[in-house]
């Protein structure tokens, strides 16, 4: 029932290093996509002063979280919610921060569109939508290994694949959203930090 990403382990202390910069002293931080629910449990004993919320849309997910979240006793951490990011409908109405990792790749672009959509929805102005994984980056050269990862998710599934910065830039815009950060992280991955205006 309680999964375990290799992944999770080696980049959550990078990932947390920049939320310390980029979220709110207090508040509600909801995490899209929770997956395993590894970074749930670790960022919410790192940030006890906030409230953390999981989602994920897949039901196997949620079960792993709550694994996790029995286990780690963490006070701010809440139960995992079913959410669609694409769906016009969230179950949460309101947060002050909003964390996506590794979804925007491993999902249909309609996906990404809904997170745009519904961060500058629930997110007050200037709260953080703090995405992380590999993008496109336009005049950066992309890395062999996200080139190959990219085949490999279109051969998944020809709606997955790596965006590009310059399409998620044009998504917040659109939604009233812009982008105020840009990090590199390990293994060519990086973070973006949507702003509501």
């Amino acid at each position: 029932m309680k999964r375990s990403a290799p992944a999770a382990l080696r980049n959550r202390e990078p990932i947390a290093d920049i939320l310390a910069e980029e979220l709110p002293a207090e508040g509600l931080v909801l995490e899209i996509a929770s997956g395993t629910g590894e970074h749930a449990v670790h960022f919410a004993g790192r940030f006890r002063a906030l409230r953390w919320q999981p989602t994920d849309l897949d039901a196997a997910a949620r079960q792993s979280i709550a694994a996790w979240r029995e286990e780690r006793g963490l006070p701010n951490l809440l139960p995992p919610l079913a959410l669609d990011a694409a769906a016009p409908e969230w179950p949460v109405e309101h947060a002050d921060a909003l964390v996506c990792i590794n979804m925007v790749h491993i999902s249909p672009p309609e996906s990404a569109e809904g997170l745009m959509r519904g961060a500058a929805r629930l997110l007050p102005p200037g709260a953080p939508l703090i995405l992380y994984g590999p993008y496109l980056e336009p005049g950066v050269e992309t890395a062999p290994s996200n080139l190959e990862f990219d085949r490999s998710l279109k051969a998944r599934d020809p709606r997955w694949g790596l965006r590009s910065t310059e399409w998620m830039d044009n998504l917040a815009a659109e939604a009233g959203m812009a982008r105020s950060r840009r990090a590199a992280l390990p293994a060519n991955n990086i973070m973006l930090i949507y702003r509501r205006r």
